[in-house]
């Protein structure tokens, strides 16, 4: 007997192949039938005029902690996301040396700066019952709903073996070897294999940049060999470079990580906007000289404009504009002073419009902000209100302006900056962009930078571009570009596809409906953080291991996702 049948769905198998109708049967959490379905079930539901999708798989998330007090990664389940990346930009909760229990708070510090996580919510969230990785592991174990993966970061790597010399230090000859033993040791527990970042704007709980980036090649090199000793491993990393091109020795870098372990890279995120054509072919001139090489490097890239929500106040990606960061780092009263000094203002304003601002120079139009939510009498009305109309109204110059806005309310204001790259043009070259053999979707960072970006429903918004909006891709293609593609990018086992003997991973949605709703702040973390959330539109179940896990976007209190390990739940990705 099945445990449940899913009848008259248009199924789009996640191959790209053209939708058919099928009746979908699941028993024991995998996929035993497809077509006409007779065999008696326990269950069933009519799926007619609904399509029928494999569970999505998010290649770049930061789940690691929310899970222990949301095991359904919310949003991302409620979007259709079945199977989540963890572990990225060389950030791990573990290993974590148990001679040194400082070191946990050292780490939960570094994640509440680096990745925007509430530090109230690391602290009274999450265990902290582990020193090895796969201690870590084994406390998710049999208390999630997502299937969850995770790399192990080079900076825990690095704290556990150098302490606090692992900032502003190399390893010697012997520590090398004590984090090369610590890597083995996670992978053979499960980790999917290496994190490390080399990125500028990386900086720990002490503002210092974070043990990976004090890494010379050798190390790095070191450790990917490690990797490549593994089955079904990976590396993913991080260099200055990501943000805007990469330099020739970054290129170098990737090649020879990749080459050295004879396994995928994939770094975040390629932007792409037509106003700088040569952009897209410079980074993904490292995937060309990888395979040439021996290796393999994947960029990952978002298929929707991520909404993002920003302040004067708080740190975002405005501290991240060089020169920007001492200003925004004063206390508030004196933050305001400056940021009111035309001289401070015009040289952070020059500094933003620089070549080394790279990507941050997109932030640098503040005509183009909407204002959000204000605190202020002084403010009243001007929610929702473009920043270029009221210094027009005021006779301001617009960062002026938009910094008399925020100063009345004591930097509070949320502000939304209006992206630049949403023409026809950046539109046109992301469909060409997305047809290269080494660019794969994702990179919403879900799980980190909470409370000011919100990547997750980047599912649902797609789907529902492709099918009623700009159509830059088949549903088919779309379905694919989200399942199939990251599960063989990760060699995961009998995931991102409906085929019989393939795990139940599925999600049912409305073709007519499917989207997800605007971003709204709530207040539903440890300790009454707020976070940015989006309800999933048109998604009428998710399915996790057969289990169903959503339905009308409300979680059921199932938590059948597992945790996937390296050689048991993946399988290697040669390059050579």
């Amino acid at each position: 007997m099945l445990d449940h049948v899913i009848r008259g769905a248009t199924v789009v198998d996640g191959t790209g192949a053209p939708a058919f109708v099928a009746d979908v049967g699941i028993r024991d959490g995998r996929v035993a039938a497809v077509g006409t379905v007779t065999e008696e079930s326990r269950t069933a539901e009519d799926a007619a005029g609904l399509v029928l999708a494999p569970g999505f798989v998010d290649p770049h998330t930061h789940y690691d902690a929310q899970l222990f007090w949301d095991p359904y990664a919310t949003p991302s389940l409620n979007h259709g996301v079945t199977t989540v990346a963890g572990g990225n930009c060389g950030f791990t909760l573990a290993p974590l040396n148990p001679a040194r229990p400082a070191d946990a708070d050292y780490t939960r510090r570094m994640m509440s700066k680096v990745e925007g996580m509430s530090l109230v919510a690391l602290e009274e969230g999450a265990p902290w019952n582990w020193h090895t990785f796969g201690e870590y592991l084994d406390a998710l174990e049999g208390r999630i709903a997502v299937n969850a993966g995770f790399m192990v970061g080079h900076c825990a790597l690095r704290r556990h073996v150098m302490g606090p010399d692992a900032v502003g230090g190399r390893p010697t000859p012997g520590q090398l070897e004590d984090m090369l033993r610590l890597l083995h040791e996670a992978m053979d527990a499960g980790a999917w294999g290496l994190s490390t970042t080399q990125s500028s704007t990386h900086s720990d709980g002490d503002g210092e940049p974070v043990a990976s980036r004090h890494a010379g090649p050798a190390e790095l090199l070191a450790l990917s060999k490690a990797v490549g000793e593994h089955e079904g491993t990976q590396i993913e990393a991080i260099v200055a470079g990501c943000l805007d091109q990469f330099s020739d020795a970054e290129i170098d870098l990737f090649v020879e990580m990749s080459a050295a372990a004879g396994r995928p890279l994939n770094w975040n995120v390629l932007t792409i906007d037509a106003a700088v054509p040569e952009r897209v072919p410079r980074q993904l001139e490292a995937s060309e000289r990888a395979r040439k090489a021996g290796g393999r490097v994947v960029a990952l890239t978002m298929p929707i404009l991520t909404p993002m929500n920003m302040s004067l106040g708080t740190f975002c990606a405005l501290n991240l504009i060089p020169g920007w960061g001492p200003v925004l780092a004063l206390p508030v009263p004196e933050r305001i002073a400056k940021l009111r000094d035309p001289d401070v203002r015009a040289e952070m304003l020059r500094r933003a419009d620089s070549k080394e601002a790279g990507v941050f120079r997109r932030l640098a139009d503040f005509g183009r902000y909407v204002i959000g939510d204000t605190y202020s009498a002084a403010n009243e009305g001007l929610t929702g209100r473009v920043v270029r109309d009221i210094a027009a109204e005021r006779g301001q110059e617009p960062f002026a302006c938009l910094v008399e806005i925020c100063a009345h309310d004591d930097l509070r204001t949320v502000l939304w900056p209006m992206p630049t790259d949403n023409d026809p043009g950046s539109w046109a070259l992301r469909a060409e962009t997305w047809q290269h053999q080494d660019v794969l979707l994702g990179g919403s960072d879900a799980g980190a930078h909470l409370d000011r970006m919100c990547g997750a429903p980047y599912t649902t918004r797609f789907l529902g571009d492709c099918l009623r909006g700009r159509k830059l891709a088949t549903l088919e293609q779309a379905v694919r570009m989200l399942t199939d593609d990251p599960a063989q990018l990760f060699g995961l086992r009998e995931r991102g596809r409906i085929e019989v003997g393939f795990h139940a991973d599925l999600v049912l949605f409305d073709p007519e409906r499917i989207d997800a709703g605007k971003a709204t702040l709530v207040h539903d973390l440890p300790g009454d953080s707020p976070r940015l959330d989006s309800k999933a539109i048109g998604v009428n179940a998710v399915w996790v291991n057969g289990v169903e896990a959503i339905r009308q976007d409300t979680v059921t209190g199932a938590v059948p996702g597992r945790v996937l390990r390296s050689g048991r739940d993946t399988r290697t990705v040669n390059t050579r």
